[in-house]
């Protein structure tokens, strides 16, 4: 037993972590609901072009985000590796695309660094930190505000109401 176990800020967490291109992100594995291979969506006409589609998961539709084509990386390929993460954030449910998952790590709340400010125009609201586990650097992201912002979690509640 640690002496600190107990204390809030040696907390640990766990998370998801996946691999979207050369980057490593996590999200809290609290939110995460499955993993399952890609699988062909149904096209949505004039969604934007991350938005993939949409699934249907158990009488449930599902939109199917690729985060790789969301987070600007280029020629997102889909083979074996690639999966889907269907999170469950705030009552909504959806598939988010990437290129393959690799573990569950925790992390202390006092290994989370500041994300380092970077040019304005680039929305990093949704990474609320970064901390480094096993040599790798984690970006962290708060899928919740990262829906919000989506205006998924927003669409999901007019649908509800």
């Amino acid at each position: 037993m640690h002496a600190h176990q107990n204390d809030p800020a040696h907390a640990k967490r766990e998370y998801l972590a996946f691999a979207l291109g050369a980057e490593h992100y996590v999200v809290d594995i609290l939110q995460v609901q499955e993993i399952r291979g890609y699988e062909t969506v149904t096209r949505l006409a004039n969604a934007p072009e991350h938005i993939q589609g949409v699934i249907n998961l158990r009488e449930r539709i599902v939109p199917i985000i690729d985060l790789r084509i969301r987070f600007g990386l280029d020629h997102a390929t889909f083979n074996e590796q690639t999966v889907v993460i269907i999170l469950n954030v705030l009552g909504a449910v959806i598939g988010a695309v990437v290129d393959a998952v690799s573990d569950v790590v925790e992390i202390g709340s006092d290994d989370i660094k500041d994300t380092p400010t970077l040019a304005s125009n680039l929305n990093t609201a949704h990474i609320t930190g970064m901390a480094t586990v096993d040599d790798r650097m984690l970006i962290m992201l708060d899928m919740a505000r990262f829906l919000t912002d989506e205006n998924l979690v927003a669409q999901k509640s007019l649908v509800t109401a």
